[in-house]
């Protein structure tokens, strides 16, 4: 078997090398690392996970390979998050080349060359994951072979500024798309921020109509019962044609929730400010508590800016709250059906503590 040889170059000078597993060629992006234990599946057909490259901290990763690609009638992915990956790559320690799970009809490697999207193993995650710990995150490029033009490499890393693509319009749906036409008790718009599928099915399941829109589309003058805000990658800065249209229904009073990117528009709607953080939440494992009460929560996170709770307007307060760092998790209107989650409710891949969620807005909906 002939392997190539991978380098990862961070925008500090830093170099890890590695082997090639995917596709064959060089790519640039934001290194970021995820610490779950499973789901390589879910997070990378994740489109919050656009331009970047994700490092998993768990060591061994391909070991139950890749289901075959089940669409559903309506064009929901069964066991995917949307109808292809959408990270720039992959960054892991130990690949598995044997693979064996009930379900599995592909080898990870197989699937991420099939689609053209690079792997690199043999880095030591551990190590890389402490330097983003403690620099924050940063603009890498995995380059192959033995003989790697550093100088050319570091030029075009320079070059790269991730924070000002509009990543949410590269992923977003184009047209309207509507599911569960004729079925549904009520009527949901769904912005597309660079929505999971997982969303889809969860709004599905509580007897709801879904009309997915693009993320800049003015849906105010749709016929709707609910607004429902989708999570996405990149900048929420990048946004502002959405914000505005989330600001005109916000005028309103029909129940609005939104998810990650969607509860940091919604924020930015209402008045407040977000900043992007050092390393970002990406993980299965996020304590939430709600606000005013001990309730706790463990969940699922994809994000790498957050609400400053601080420039809430009068109107608004916190709902959820980080128990590691303090930052926020969610928001609600005083007086209006209007809240949001930071995390995933959705969580798939798990877990599913949070899953209520979906059932306060159906909630509100049938009120």
């Amino acid at each position: 078997m002939n392997i190539t040889k991978a380098t990862l170059i961070l925008d500090d000078g830093s170099k890890y090398e590695g082997f090639s597993f995917g596709a064959e060629k060089s790519v640039i992006g934001e290194v970021v690392f995820n610490t779950a234990m499973s789901g390589y599946l879910e997070s990378l057909t994740d489109p919050s996970y656009a331009g970047q490259l994700m490092t998993l901290t768990y060591p061994l990763i391909g070991n139950y390979g890749v289901p075959a690609r089940t669409v559903q009638p309506d064009g929901i992915s069964v066991f995917m998050e949307s109808d292809r990956i959408h990270a720039d790559a992959i960054i892991i320690s130990d690949y598995s080349y044997e693979c064996s799970h009930w379900n599995s009809v592909n080898s990870l490697a197989e699937w991420l060359k099939e689609e053209g999207v690079p792997g690199i193993y043999g880095i030591d995650t551990r190590a890389l994951t402490k330097r983003l710990r403690e620099h924050g995150v940063m603009i890498g490029c995995i380059a192959l072979g033995d003989d790697v033009d550093e100088k050319a490499v570091n030029a075009q890393i320079s070059a790269f500024n991730y924070d000002e693509v509009n990543f949410v319009d590269k992923v977003s749906c184009k047209e309207v798309i509507t599911y569960n036409e004729g079925k549904g008790k009520k009527r949901v718009v769904l912005v597309d921020c660079g929505v999971k599928h997982n969303i889809i099915r969860c709004l599905r399941k509580r007897d709801l109509t879904v009309v997915r829109v693009p993320w800049d589309y003015d849906f105010n003058d749709m016929e709707y019962d609910g607004l429902f805000i989708s999570n996405g990658p990149g900048d929420p800065d990048t946004c502002d044609a959405a914000v505005r249209n989330i600001r005109k229904a916000l005028g309103g009073n029909k129940p609005i929730c939104g998810i990650c990117m969607g509860n940091q528009l919604l924020a930015k709607a209402g008045g407040a400010s977000i900043y992007k953080l050092k390393y970002g939440h990406r993980s299965h494992n996020q304590p939430v508590r709600m606000a005013s009460t001990d309730k706790c929560f463990i969940t699922s996170q994809n994000h790498g800016y957050a609400v400053d709770s601080d420039t809430l307007g009068h109107d608004w307060e916190p709902l959820f709250v980080n128990m590691n760092d303090g930052t926020n998790e969610g928001i609600r209107h005083k007086n209006k059906p209007f809240f949001s989650s930071q995390f995933h409710p959705e969580a798939c891949s798990g877990p599913t503590d949070t899953e209520f969620i979906f059932d306060r807005f159906a909630e509100t909906l049938f009120s």
